[in-house]
């Protein structure tokens, strides 16, 4: 353990006028928004009129072909992320409006109310990996056998290596590499919660989990391991007062799991779970460089 002093596409009805294309997305929100309110009010019988299926399928087709997304990028480099709370709603309302069906692909056979994704041009899917309806992959998108929920996006040229989750809604940008068995969590309640984020050119470690609405920025590396929770220490330890934050892992930060000692009231010490940043990724450090290249660079 390392002891250190601390510092704490347009969508078209008919009866909803012709509004400019860029209006057309505020004009469902306000509608899904009102839905929504009606339905967790115990109105559920406005779910089965049929301009309310209508859109709802609309809003989901375009999440699946990428015209919307629960979170929209900052618009400068460290900005904040923007979550579309409107979406997740959609999908929550879907998930209401979605019958039970059997679906056979090739030998597999489900039984759920979201069908798979299909029509996957210029991404690999390897046997037998599952992405859901309402996801959406950018091209170069390799996804090994592992699982993609409803909501999330994926960004041009990402590995998803086998056994890796990706949850609901999560945001995973471009060159992003995710390691065998990484646990991303998933969020759609409550409504407007921040998604899982990761930027671009990212390296995420085997069995690393990320939930909460953490975010890693752009080419950051996780080392096999890491856990982080908006609760989790993330412990600065480059310099000789070590510092910490939480729920946001710097862009090019390298990080490695740890403990921290703490003092229960009955006297015992206890170890519980943090970070620690270790370094910066170098320049030199080619996107495509393996975990043990970059640890190497920290005698780790």
């Amino acid at each position: 353990m390392m002891e250190c002093p601390l510092k704490e596409a347009p969508f078209v009805q008919e009866d909803w006028g012709q509004l400019p294309i860029e209006n057309e997305d505020e004009k469902m929100k306000s509608k899904i928004e009102e839905i929504y309110q009606q339905v967790t009010s115990g109105n559920r019988e406005v779910l089965q009129e049929a301009s309310t299926k209508a859109l709802i399928e609309s809003v989901i087709q375009d999440l699946d072909n990428g015209t919307l997304r629960v979170a929209t990028p900052p618009e400068a480099p460290g900005g904040p992320w923007i979550t579309n709370g409107w979406l997740q709603q959609a999908i929550l309302l879907y998930f209401q409006i979605s019958p039970m069906k059997e679906m056979e692909v090739g030998p597999f056979l489900y039984h759920d109310k979201i069908p798979l994704k299909k029509n996957f041009p210029q991404v690999r899917v390897v046997p037998p990996a599952t992405v859901r309806y309402g996801a959406f992959l950018e091209p170069g998108v390799i996804v090994m056998p592992s699982y993609v929920n409803i909501g999330a996006r994926i960004g041009a040229r990402t590995m998803v290596d086998t056994w890796a989750t990706v949850g609901s809604c999560a945001q995973v940008g471009a060159d992003v590499h995710l390691s065998g068995g990484v646990g991303i969590g998933g969020v759609l309640e409550p409504p407007s919660q921040s998604p899982v984020i990761i930027e671009d050119g990212a390296f995420i470690g085997s069995r690393c989990i990320l939930v909460e609405g953490v975010r890693v920025g752009a080419e950051a590396v996780l080392a096999a391991g890491v856990i982080l929770t908006a609760s989790t220490p993330i412990v600065d330890v480059r310099s000789t007062e070590a510092v910490v934050q939480y729920g946001v892992v710097p862009p090019r930060a390298v990080l490695i799991p740890g403990t921290r000692e703490k003092k229960t009231p009955s006297g015992i010490s206890i170890h519980t779970s943090c970070v620690y940043w270790v370094g910066e990724r170098k320049a030199s450090t080619d996107r495509k460089t393996s975990l043990n290249q970059v640890l190497r660079e920290f005698a780790l």
